[in-house]
């Protein structure tokens, strides 16, 4: 297929016609196609940034108008689970949506295609392209036709405080001392990443990552717990 029949299937995968299909083009870019082809490709980190904040205020209006008696706390962390890494590469899969993705032969040959960090930057950048072509009405449509459908499974998870369960399990021994250890960071101001390892003493037992550094802790903490069998 050329990329022009592509961007026609994908536009029928996505339910979203575009007037301006340039914004699709570049939202399916990523950073190694743009910088290994001709001056002037643009690559989708751009619209990554405005995808994100589009995404955020689709999520928490949703949130705030479905789930009135819902404390401020716990529609954080309900947000934050349905826009974390974990959860866009999952949509992004959904859609099939690595498939369309135009990267460079470096990428490309180390299986960028399933890589979760870019299937969620570039759905977010889709995000950002629906909404730049036809505004916050088909960019909503799009979005909550993947979050609705997950809200039950992450509410059963996202108040789960893995950083306290692997604390009250530690406690237990009280000769041994957690510590968690940021051992990265990476990424614009706009998309920080952070990779935290959990060290019982000098041990490592597991280690997450997250765009936040408590959100990397409790990703450490939660693989610590999964090899405990917890």
């Amino acid at each position: 297929m050329n990329v022009v029949t592509d961007l026609s299937l994908f536009q029928e995968k996505l339910g979203y016609h575009f007037h301006n299909v340039t914004y699709l083009t570049i939202a399916l870019t990523h950073s190694s196609f743009a910088n290994e082809g001709k001056k002037g490709d643009v690559c989708n980190e751009r619209q990554e940034f405005l995808g994100d904040a589009v995404l955020s205020i689709i999520v928490s209006d949703y949130l705030f108008r479905n789930h009135a008696k819902m404390p401020e706390g716990d529609l954080t962390k309900l947000r934050a689970a349905l826009v974390c890494e974990k959860a866009l590469c999952l949509y992004a899969e959904e859609l099939g949506l690595g498939d369309f993705l135009m990267l460079g032969r470096g990428e490309e040959a180390t299986g960028g295609r399933q890589r979760p960090s870019i299937l969620a930057d570039a759905f977010e950048a889709v995000i950002a392209a629906i909404y730049l072509d036809g505004g916050i009405e088909p960019a909503r449509e799009f979005v909550l036709r993947y979050v609705v459908p997950t809200i039950g499974n992450h509410t059963k998870v996202a108040f789960k405080d893995y950083k306290t369960i692997l604390q009250e399990i530690i406690q237990k021994n009280p000769e041994e001392r957690v510590t968690y250890e940021l051992v990265e960071e990476s990424g614009p101001d706009h998309n920080k990443r952070f990779v935290v390892e959990v060290h019982l003493n000098s041990n490592v037992i597991g280690r997450g990552e997250g765009r936040s550094k408590k959100s990397a802790e409790q990703a450490a903490a939660q693989m610590a717990l999964e090899l405990m069998g917890q």
